[in-house]
């Protein structure tokens, strides 16, 4: 049995490393995000270019012709007023009106629909206008320039170039991938809470458990000297009382030794539990200490008027087992079998099946309810339906025998009904070593 400063540091290292796993694998999610993140803002920055080069497209095209809007912009440009009767900054506000009316549909034509602003100027910037709303020059802002063909460069005699100008595109594109982000932030968000809350119940309850052995082991511990000692005393008061008394101190004997089973019950329930706590096999031929515990539980049933029978089969049973920890378990089930079958006959056989022995213990009592089989290994678990409850108990033999079975890489199970009874069978593997 390891030592408890071993345990500890055992456990300390465990809980560093799936700590330490967790924050690397949520570290891990987010960089991975992260990356499809950057893949995400990358696609849409080419799809709003393309989106642009088809508005610009249009634009350009629109431009070429002599309409209203270039005999407009024209007539703002060179500031001449002979056809429009007013100022000319009240021409050029009016030009510069319409055209962002003009190029926010197109742009929304291309489903781009984004704060901008625009600049039309000659190339010698001899001509120039721009939109109301400037937009600062950024490290993420986009400048688009089209060169404008036809009847405004005609007309001025120079080169034109409408240059849109949009800023802050990243959190534009952040926008459009809300669709993608946010999921994918609350779900990496609800990883990391029922992560967190798992390892702090997970430590919670274990912690709980280890203080619960730790009082049951101190509190068994503490029982076992006053127990000694009335049970010395009694004995002592035993051989010297007559009579009446005699009766008495027997009872008080009998109590002690009942009581003392049960610490020893659950030191040892407490001790197998325990993951690390390596229990000692040695190989034996398991046939003649079944026989014998058979035949010692049979004068007990003879004494009480209980009927019991066996039926052994005549061949060695040979096991690597702890002979110790099986004998208290088949004892359990047969106690089980004689305090709730109600004095119906109890039958076990034991036979070997493949590479396997089974020992099956029957009884006719009041059967289980359905309900109650799923639970009724559980440590402290007790059937609460019926006359079950009569019989007193703590729950700890069904759960002792459960341990027992599969420390010795085996199981235990339970079948009950009004018409079969109950039946418990415990199978252990044979040892393949032994001739």
């Amino acid at each position: 049995m390891l030592s408890a400063p071993l345990l500890q540091l055992i456990m300390a290292r465990r809980r560093i490393f799936f700590i330490t796993l967790f924050v690397v694998s949520i570290v891990g999610l987010a960089v991975v995000q992260y990356r499809y993140l950057k893949i995400g803002l990358r696609l849409a920055r080419v799809q709003f270019s393309e989106q642009i080069a088809g508005a610009g497209s249009e634009i350009t095209t629109d431009l070429q012709t002599r309409n209203q809007l270039t005999f407009l912009l024209a007539n703002a440009l060179e500031k001449d007023t002979s056809f429009f009767r007013t100022d000319p900054a009240q021409l050029t506000d009016a030009s510069r009106y319409f055209l962002k009316d003009y190029l926010r549909e197109r742009l929304v034509d291309h489903q781009i629909d984004r704060e901008f602003g625009f600049e039309l100027m000659a190339r010698d910037s001899t001509y120039y206008l721009r939109s109301t709303t400037a937009v600062a020059q950024e490290e993420h802002g986009f400048v688009y320039p089209l060169e404008i063909t036809g009847y405004l460069p005609e007309r001025l005699g120079t080169r034109m170039v409408l240059q849109l100008e949009f800023q802050n595109l990243n959190a534009y594109f952040l926008s459009q991938l809300n669709g993608l982000t946010l999921p994918s932030l609350m779900f990496l968000l609800g990883i990391i809470i029922v992560v967190l809350w798992v390892l702090r119940t997970y430590y919670w309850q274990r912690k709980l458990i280890t203080t619960t052995n730790e009082f049951i082991n101190n509190l068994t511990h503490e029982l076992r000297t006053p127990v000694f000692s009335i049970s010395l005393a009694a004995k002592i008061l035993h051989e010297k009382a007559s009579g009446k008394e005699r009766e008495f101190t027997q009872s008080i004997l009998n109590q002690t030794k009942k009581l003392s089973k049960h610490i020893d019950k659950v030191l040892e329930l407490g001790t197998l539990e325990h993951g690390r706590t390596v229990i000692q096999k040695e190989h034996l031929d398991f046939r003649p200490a079944l026989e014998r515990l058979c035949e010692d539980f049979e004068k007990l049933c003879e004494l009480e008027g209980q009927l019991f029978r066996f039926d052994i089969q005549k061949e060695a049973f040979p096991l690597k087992a702890s002979l110790f920890h099986l004998e208290n378990a088949i004892n359990n089930l047969l106690d089980n079998a004689r305090k709730y079958g109600d004095g119906s006959l109890i039958l076990l056989t034991a036979y070997k099946e493949g590479n396997r022995l089974h020992l099956r213990i029957h009884n006719g009592g009041v059967p289980i309810p359905g309900k109650a089989l799923e639970n009724i290994f559980k440590k402290y678990y007790r059937v609460s339906d019926g006359d079950r409850t009569k019989v007193r108990g703590y729950g700890l033999g069904l759960s002792y025998v459960k341990t027992v079975a599969e420390r010795h890489k085996g199981k235990v199970s339970v079948r009950s009904d009004a018409e079969n009874g109950t039946e418990v069978e415990f199978i252990v593997p044979l040892d393949q070593t032994q001739d």
